[in-house]
């Protein structure tokens, strides 16, 4: 982050990750059904000043807590005027407890920026870009209603190097309409000829949401879809290629270099307190979740009276969360970290399920994550402690779980096997309760 913005002293509750949601575009996608849409100028400057004031005056509600990654996604936030994302990056720094090394990422689309822009929002401290690529041909974004053409991306590219990021993101899709394996392939190749390569590919395969214009065409039998087994060939290509070139799968879609996994992704999956503002930003705070409303005109009205949907997690709701987001990423969950917080061993609440799986070679124990610098683990600062102190206190077996029968000791992880990430969503849904 640039020298202006003060690193200050660090107080016990640790960590927040800010999330900032920009919910408008230059045109819908046809496969999108994020709470995003078009609108004109006036209309996205007044929700500016709404999603600024709504962060400055949240900002005394956690004035104990450290900044450590900052998140300005969409919609397209780049469809916004750079001034006021300036504006919103300096109350930030100038309100919050904003971390020296903080991550700060924004979402931007090819044919929204400038190299001035992007110049503009590398001064203001966004040390990270997530480009919105999809394809490298102009056909399969054509069918996806995108409004940019693979010679805009090389632009928006290039004016990002130039601008001065050294971390950027390049979201990839397959299972596109009309899209072969050698075309897909096609696409990958062209990202990794970049000079230089990307630090960071996200990769997703193409899913029907209802109500969209790809299910509605897909109802009705107007979609030509690549069948099961070419999916399944794209799954398998994205993992061959993107290893072959350096790039670690830390999450079931996400790649990176080295030191270049996504922080603030992380702090999901490995359940950081985090609190979203704008319209529909979903939070979570000392395992307490709530949302904003999704009515724009409320909203612009009273930016800090939207919040809906509160609710207060469970022991029970923690356990599973712990369980099935931090299995989305491949280093998996910690035992020990999970004994911490709940005053149990893993195997006295999931024993059957870890068993199981175990046996079917899609989960397998590990005395530490594979790669350990890729994300802080959970095993950290973050874990240290039960957020609504009930774990101490709820344990059942006390002493017992640390005799010689515990199988997740201190210092073991579980996490999918290889072909357990590839069915990774019927592993993780056997962690509900």
């Amino acid at each position: 982050m640039d020298g202006r913005y003060s690193v200050k002293k660090r107080t016990g509750k640790g960590e927040l990750e800010l999330y900032f949601h920009i919910p408008f575009c230059v045109r819908k996608c046809l496969y999108c059904d994020f709470l995003s849409a078009p609108a004109d100028g006036e209309t996205i400057g007044k929700y500016m000043e709404a999603l600024l004031a709504e962060t400055v005056g949240s900002a005394l509600s956690y004035e104990d807590y450290t900044v450590s990654t900052v998140f300005i996604g969409g919609g397209t936030p780049s469809v916004a005027a750079v001034g006021d994302i300036e504006r919103l990056l300096e109350a930030v720094g100038r309100c919050y407890r904003l971390d020296s090394a903080a991550e700060v990422t924004m979402e931007v689309n090819p044919g929204t920026v400038c190299g001035e822009m992007l110049a503009r929002l590398r001064s203001a401290g966004v040390n990270r870009l997530s480009i919105g690529l999809q394809s490298a041909d102009d056909r399969e974004l054509a069918a996806l209603g995108r409004i940019h053409t693979w010679g805009q991306f090389l632009d928006t590219y290039r004016e990002a190097g130039r601008a001065g990021f050294r971390n950027i993101n390049v979201d990839v899709m397959s299972a596109l309409p009309g899209q072969t394996l050698s075309g897909y392939r096609r696409t990958l190749e062209r990202i990794l000829s970049l000079e230089p390569p990307p630090e960071h590919i996200s990769a997703y395969s193409l899913i029907l949401e209802e109500g969209t214009p790809f299910y509605e065409k897909n109802e009705k039998g107007l979609l030509d879809l690549p069948d099961e087994d070419t999916d399944r060939e794209m799954y398998l290509a994205t993992k061959e290629i993107l290893a072959r070139e350096g790039y670690r799968r830390y999450e079931i879609s996400n790649y990176a270099r080295e030191g270049y996994a996504c922080r603030h992704n992380c702090g999901y999956w490995q359940r950081k307190n985090y609190v979203g503002f704008g319209l529909g930003a979903a939070s979570m705070v000392e395992n307490v979740r709530f949302r904003n409303g999704a009515d724009l005109q409320a909203y612009l009205q009273d930016p800090l009276a939207c919040r809906e949907e509160v609710q207060a997690l469970s022991r029970r709701e923690q356990m599973e969360e712990f369980m099935f987001l931090g299995l989305r990423m491949t280093e998996g969950v910690d035992c020990g970290a999970f004994r911490r917080l709940f005053g149990c061993r893993m195997e006295d609440v999931y024993g059957e399920v870890l068993e199981k799986n175990i046996r079917e070679g899609l989960l397998e124990r590990r005395r530490q994550p594979e790669d350990s610098g890729a994300a802080e683990s959970a095993d950290g600062e973050a874990a240290a402690e039960s957020a609504d102190g009930e774990a101490a206190a709820e344990s059942a077996d006390g002493e017992a779980a640390g005799g010689e029968e515990e199988h997740c000791r201190s210092g073991e992880w579980v996490a999918l096997t290889e072909r357990g990430l590839d069915l990774s969503n019927h592993v993780m849904a056997q962690f509900l309760f």
